[in-house]
């Protein structure tokens, strides 16, 4: 059964997409990952011994997660499964119109640069609440 979008144009999904893209390269750390379909929004924090990397992953499962620390970038990998309903299908599935989707589910990556300053060795990452926080030390 296809999936049905009450009221929006032919081309509505594509018009998102690239308004999506378009932020993300005004944003200037947008980096492009030709095979994932979305980008997962980043906070970026410093203090005096370490840089601290929030990165919003609601409803990603941890175990699907991979971190990558190399050539100076830190590179986020996974994917999102599509949202289920409390009643425990997808709207595909249970038939329902689409008025508005703007949770983006599928594969997703995310990398952002380093500076020369980082402790490889002793990175350490957290995930609470939907939220992967990671603490890169400084030398």
């Amino acid at each position: 059964m296809p999936l049905s979008v009450a009221g929006e144009q032919q081309f509505g999904n594509v018009v998102r997409q690239m308004g999506k893209m378009m932020d993300q390269l005004q944003k200037g750390y947008f980096n492009y990952c030709p095979a994932e379909t979305w980008t997962p929004a980043v906070n970026l924090y410093e203090n005096d011994i370490s840089y601290l990397v929030c990165v919003d992953l609601s409803g990603v499962d941890k175990e699907k997660i991979d971190l990558i620390v190399a050539d100076g970038r830190l590179r986020l990998r996974g994917q999102r499964a599509v949202p289920v309903s409390p009643e425990g299908g997808e709207a595909r599935a249970m038939g329902l119109r689409v008025h508005l989707m703007e949770i983006d589910y599928g594969p997703f990556c995310r990398e952002v640069g380093l500076p020369n300053d980082v402790d490889h060795e002793n990175i350490q990452a957290t995930y609470l609440n939907g939220m992967l926080w990671i603490e890169l030390p400084k030398k």
